[in-house]
């Protein structure tokens, strides 16, 4: 792998173990699909609370969000490409929720790297607003912030539904369209 053409995109979507499950079916790293590395972990939040838990950001007081973050090889699989299956695959309408998962964690945010990706980002976001959202009613309620520190979750919630096949699932994490 040569280090230029590896980037960053990070992703809240809900439950970070849906989020990531989903990503790595369809792009699994086995079959070089342009993922080359995930992790779920905590972002978005209040400066000074720096390397939550699990059990802390779950109360709400952090900001934090149950983000994924992934590295990618630029030159197999897109920014653009990434953002539209992150819409793809959870309700980007409802505001810190998924389902039945409720509170700032679980709010739908695109954290962007580089003016690159905010572009992109922006650009698939109203794409994907006048194709699939305006025809039914509905807004898309992402946000599209910078990136800003990251902690990884603890190693128990990495690929946690591959090590627990029956473990909860978000019933909205599921291809859409």
């Amino acid at each position: 792998m040569s280090g230029n053409a590896s980037e960053v995109a990070t992703f809240a979507a809900g439950c970070f173990w849906g989020v990531e499950h989903i990503f790595l079916k369809h792009y699994p790293i086995s079959q070089n699909k342009g993922i080359l590395k995930t992790a779920v972990g905590y972002t978005g939040g209040k400066e000074e609370a720096k390397s939550p838990d699990y059990r802390t950001v779950c109360t709400g007081t952090t900001d934090h969000a149950e983000a994924l973050r992934i590295e990618f090889d630029r030159g197999v699989v897109s920014y653009g490409e990434l953002v539209e299956f992150f819409y793809r695959t959870h309700d980007p309408t409802t505001a810190n929720r998924q389902g039945n998962d409720t509170g700032t964690q679980y709010r739908s945010a695109i954290f962007y790297h580089s003016p690159e990706q905010l572009e992109a980002a922006r650009r698939v976001t109203e794409e994907v607003q006048k194709k699939h959202f305006e025809p039914i009613g509905k807004k898309i309620v992402t946000q599209i912030v910078p990136a800003g520190p990251w902690w990884d979750a603890e190693e128990y919630h990495q690929e946690y539904l591959h090590k627990n096949p029956s473990g909860y699932q978000c019933p909205t994490h599921r291809l859409h369209w």
